[in-house]
């Protein structure tokens, strides 16, 4: 009977019919060893963004393992290489977060133009009934209407991101590789720009790249400077896409109107000069952390597990092993 290790409890009925599901702790696994026992004798390993698979644990799982399927778009937390040399298949999520995450950019976007987070905080904290009635001077947030999006990352949780500002009126501009007919077509309309190109025009700043050698630190110091002042940076995608430090000081020095984040650089940790700002949203990563789009992404992940066990191809492959 083949063995499938989920590293959490899952929030759906995760169906694998003929074999053993054992299931990781709710908090995750304290250390390195904890998580190579936990593996072991495994065929399949159903992960979690926090854990780490890498040689020593798929050492531990040993020769019967055919599939890592990653609950999660993003595989960083993966080492491909490890998995290819083994011919291990692993596989993502990719559809199933696209509209949570999406939903996620636009409430950070929303939140942070309009200075919500502040405002919940100033308004519950007693600071509102001892300061008074708010003027008209007081508390003012950015428009989002007929503004400039920037989408950083063409792919589907950057397009849902686009498609969504046409309610809004919005110009979109997009940074890609190569040109997305989809963006560029109705109703999006979107206009592809080098990154360099596209900062200083833009109002919004949406990040959908994922986390590899090239985009870590994409959105440094020197492109923060780019922006206008009054700019807002959303990212959805992988923390170390931005330069928290970088970020923190274009807060607190007004060069930058306001951020939202759902991702950080050293997660859960964040990092301790963007804490005591007004002008940032932050989120513990729950950008897929919506009922739809986690059913469907535990439901993918076991109908991926069920495909390799049976010898069929996996539905979402990273690598085919």
């Amino acid at each position: 009977m083949p063995i499938v290790a989920a590293c959490r409890p899952l929030p759906a009925e995760f169906e694998v019919p003929g074999a053993t599901v054992r299931w990781g702790p709710e908090r995750g696994f304290a250390t390195p060893e904890e998580l190579r026992g936990f593996v072991k004798g495994a065929d399949a390993i159903v992960s979690w963004v926090s854990e780490r698979i890498d040689d020593p644990v798929l050492d531990a799982a040993g020769a019967h393992l055919k599939v890592v399927a990653n609950f999660a778009v993003g595989v960083d937390n993966i080492d491909l290489a490890a998995c290819a040399k083994r011919r291990v298949i692993v596989t993502n999520t990719p559809d199933a977060v696209t509209e949570g995450t999406a939903d996620m950019a636009w409430a950070l976007m929303l939140a942070a133009a309009r200075r919500l987070s502040h405002g919940d905080r100033f308004a519950r904290s007693g600071a509102w009934a001892k300061h008074g009635v708010l003027g008209p001077a007081e508390f003012l947030g950015q428009a989002i209407a007929r503004r400039t999006l920037l989408i950083v990352g063409a792919g589907r949780i950057g397009y849902a991101t686009a498609l969504r500002s046409v309610g809004w009126g919005m110009k979109v501009l997009y940074v890609a590789r190569s040109p997305k007919p989809n963006f560029e077509f109705a109703p999006v309309n979107a206009r592809r720009v080098e990154l360099e190109e596209g900062l200083p025009q833009a109002d919004f700043i949406s990040i959908h790249t994922p986390l590899t050698d090239e985009t870590r630190h994409l959105i440094n110091a020197r492109r923060l400077a780019l922006l206008k002042p009054t700019a807002i940076l959303v990212n959805t995608s992988r923390g170390p896409v931005i330069d928290e430090a970088a970020l923190a000081r274009a807060l607190r020095d007004g060069r930058l109107f306001g951020a939202g984040l759902d991702v950080f650089e050293k997660e859960p940790a964040v990092h301790q000069d963007l804490i005591g700002l007004d002008n940032i949203v932050m989120a513990p990563h729950m950008g897929s952390a919506s009922v739809d789009s986690r059913r469907a992404m535990t439901e993918l992940c076991a109908a991926n597990v069920r495909a390799v066990l049976s010898g069929r191809p996996a539905l979402t492959p990273v690598i085919t092993g």
